[in-house]
């Protein structure tokens, strides 16, 4: 086997060297294991500090009591990933995909999390303000924060705050915003096709192209909208009479501008009179 030196933040390890370190006790800290699968392997206890994991498949992989402090695992998949009583201190876990990932007992003193995505499976550490981490997710305080272009298809973002939100070109496809707080919220060019927006407030929002082709839109607040020019409403479920009311009162300059994407006009998809 290589000197495992020589690969410090240089050629990534090969899965076989991985598996002969961990067989002899071998301490992995600031190894570089980019995109490496390690889904559903057992590397509990393991000495990962420091290391680089950017893009590593850890699917259901077991870190329990785990040394990741100052690992780099930018948008590392670690979707119901054992990670409880680990050492997560100063990591990297931005754009990690955290739904169904158990964090009891972890330590992510400083730890960044910006972009993360989790749902109401995740476990947190007890009394850790995840709310508040800039991971995104049900309940999540994203209130101002810059998601242009983000890929969010099928996010857990029930009742998330996203007043004031940059999300121009999102695709938050399949996403469900029950009851998110989109007030003020730039969604210029999202993509919310088939997206559960049951009781969303949307309140001030700019809609200017946006998808919302099969989206649930029941009970949504549409109050003082900026602009609502080139959104397509095709096949949009819940719009009551008094909200088609309100969205075809719309300016007709607004009605009657095209979607670039979906070569439909508002007024058409809403089928104003």
């Amino acid at each position: 086997m290589k000197t495992l030196a020589a690969h410090i933040s240089s050629v990534p390890l090969s899965l076989d060297e991985i598996k002969e370190a961990l067989t002899n006790s071998q301490s992995l800290a600031n190894m570089n294991l980019q995109g490496i699968d390690l889904s559903q392997m057992d590397l509990s206890q393991t000495n990962l500090s420091g290391a680089i994991l950017i893009g590593v498949n850890s699917r259901e992989t077991n870190f329990q009591g785990t040394d990741l402090r100052g690992a780099d695992l930018r948008g590392a998949d670690l979707r119901s990933a054992n990670l409880t009583d680990t050492h997560l201190q100063d990591s990297y876990l931005n754009r990690t995909q955290l739904q169904g990932c158990n964090l009891s007992g972890a330590q992510l003193g400083s730890a960044k999390l910006q972009l993360a995505l989790y749902d109401s499976l995740t476990v947190w550490p007890e009394g850790y303000d995840y709310r508040n981490s800039g991971a995104v997710g049900p309940y999540a305080n994203l209130g101002g924060v810059f998601l242009n272009t983000a890929n969010l298809r099928g996010a857990d973002l029930r009742y998330a705050n996203l007043r004031g939100a940059y999300l121009s070109g999102a695709d938050l496809t399949g996403a469900n915003l029950e009851g998110a707080a989109l007030s003020g919220a730039n969604l210029q060019g999202a993509f919310l096709t088939g997206a559960y927006l049951r009781q969303a407030r949307l309140i001030g929002a700019e809609l200017q192209g946006v998808d919302l082709r099969g989206a649930d839109l029941t009970e949504v607040n549409w109050e003082q909208l900026q602009s609502l020019a080139g959104a397509d409403f095709t096949g949009a479920q819940g719009l009551s009479e008094s909200d088609l009311v309100c969205l075809c009162s719309r300016p007709p300059q607004e009605l009657g501008t095209w979607n670039s994407f979906t070569r439909s006009n508002t007024a058409m998809s809403l089928r104003c009179s």
